[in-house]
């Protein structure tokens, strides 16, 4: 069977088509290599002001984070920062729970901050209570706002090895406290 359209020799490929596609790449490849983005800036205040460049959030060492251990100590199983109330300084958010050999400990949120004449970063508020039974997953700091996925019980009897509630959360600073709120699009299970 013939076809209707009559042979067209460039449709053809031949060896020197291939040498050709391969030395374009090869040369948009080396050329890449040497064109860079710029590192980004960016900036998180919304009310005009610019961030402090040198500024750094706080460190967690040698916090005394509002949460009763017992024998053992306790330690910080996340932490992010980002400027939460809009004045040019970061802000550290630390998931913070026991170090218990066994189990799963419950995790407590907390906001540092470290004024210009503060000496030490100090706790300000506290998003989640350990005493809540909750296990904090999915945690960030994005765009002035703390956002997890909360893991907790919904009763007593639930084994702590086994949440069975799943609510996502998100807290931003209003001007006097952090309000919790659900993401847009979010379902609790």
């Amino acid at each position: 069977m013939q076809s209707a359209a009559p042979e067209l020799a460039h449709t053809h490929t031949r060896p020197i088509h291939w040498v050709a596609t391969a030395t374009a790449v090869a040369g948009v490849m080396a050329l890449s290599s040497l064109l860079q983005p710029g590192s980004a800036k960016a900036a998180q205040a919304t009310d005009g002001r610019q961030p402090d460049p040198a500024a750094t959030a706080p460190s967690t060492a040698g916090v005394a984070f509002p949460v009763q251990c017992g024998p053992v100590k306790a330690v910080v199983k996340q932490k992010a920062g980002g400027d939460l109330d809009g004045d040019g300084r970061p802000e550290t958010v630390a998931v913070v729970h026991c170090d218990a050999p066994m189990g799963t400990p419950p995790d407590g949120v907390y906001v540092l901050t470290q004024g210009e004449k503060d000496k030490h970063p100090r706790v300000v508020a506290t998003l989640v209570d350990p005493k809540d039974r909750i296990t904090v997953t999915d945690f960030a700091v994005r765009f002035g706002a703390v956002t997890a996925t909360l893991l907790g019980y919904s009763t007593s009897d639930v084994p702590s090895c086994c949440p069975d509630v799943k609510t996502p959360a998100k807290w931003q600073w209003n001007g006097s406290a952090f309000i919790r709120s659900t993401p847009v699009g979010s379902h609790s299970v």
